[in-house]
């Protein structure tokens, strides 16, 4: 039986449709991988503190992004890491956006940090890490199912039976788009 992949990324770059199996997505996808920090190089974070993020930030769930307020440090409310997100690039636009509705110096916040799967390697499907535990363990049968995402955060659906991708989008929430479905 063939599965359909009816929107192939929704990373940085624009979705494109394409056809794959569901092993194809399967081997996409970091089922088993912990968290693997990437601390980005900056002049104002000091040694310690990168380290400090570096620990913090391999306890959140993939993919995720780390962002501070520059001229604060990171003991204050403005740092923040958002994780679980289908991509970095939507984790850094949340970490963004919180970070500087928190801060309380005038310099914009920056993403300092990245949260990506151990191995990580650019795919044109990746999920956040529980909608991979998910589809990984519970999208399996002959039955007709479906599985949806947001491209703007971690939210996603699973669905089986007659109405699965209504179900699946509608479980995701708005802006929820069928990623694969039988």
């Amino acid at each position: 039986m063939k599965y359909w992949l009816i929107a192939a990324t929704f990373a940085a770059t624009t979705a494109t449709a394409q056809t794959m199996t569901l092993n194809d997505v399967r081997g996409m996808l970091y089922p088993n991988a912990k968290g693997a920090v990437e601390i980005l190089p900056k002049d104002y974070l000091p040694a310690d503190q990168a380290a400090l993020l570096q620990q913090v930030g391999a306890q959140q769930a993939y993919y995720g992004a780390i962002a501070i307020s520059p001229d604060e440090g990171i003991m204050v409310e403005a740092t923040v890491a958002a994780a679980n997100y289908h991509n970095t690039e939507t984790a850094s636009a949340a970490a963004l956006r919180d970070c500087n509705a928190r801060r309380k110096a005038a310099r914009e916040c920056e993403v300092v940090g990245f949260i990506r799967p151990a191995g990580w390697k650019s795919q044109p499907v990746q999920l956040s890490q529980t909608a991979t535990e998910a589809f990984i363990d519970d999208f399996r049968g002959n039955q007709p199912k479906a599985f949806a995402i947001s491209p703007n955060s971690g939210d996603w659906g699973l669905a089986k039976g007659d109405n699965a991708a209504d179900e699946a989008v509608a479980q995701c929430g708005a802006g929820c788009q069928v990623l694969i479905q039988n």
